[in-house]
């Protein structure tokens, strides 16, 4: 899937997360995280990232991140979020996909 536009996510409020994700000229992955849990939770919070970016098919974006010790369920909602407004489509809850 390719990333249309930059596009945020979340809040920079307690116990959530602050996405902004937006495609990569260079090509790949390149994620930029910031967290007070960074060294606890930094490959934890990466792996999330990365796993919804593979279930949309994303293979090209730049990923900025500042968490404020969001839980998992939460990161994995901002970022899809994120990556249906940068990609400028709709995500299908009751079929749990997204779609054009």
């Amino acid at each position: 899937m390719e990333l249309k536009k930059p596009a945020v996510a979340g809040t920079l409020e307690s116990s959530d997360i602050q996405i902004t994700l937006q495609p990569n000229p260079n090509g790949g992955i390149r994620i930029y995280l910031q967290s007070d849990v960074k060294a606890l939770f930094g490959d934890a919070i990466e792996q999330t990232v990365r796993e919804v970016l593979n279930e949309f098919g994303v293979a090209n974006a730049l990923v900025n991140i500042v968490d404020k010790g969001a839980l998992d369920f939460v990161i994995r909602a901002r970022m899809q979020c994120a990556v249906c407004r940068a990609a400028e489509i709709q995500y299908n809850w009751e079929k749990e996909g997204p779609h054009e």
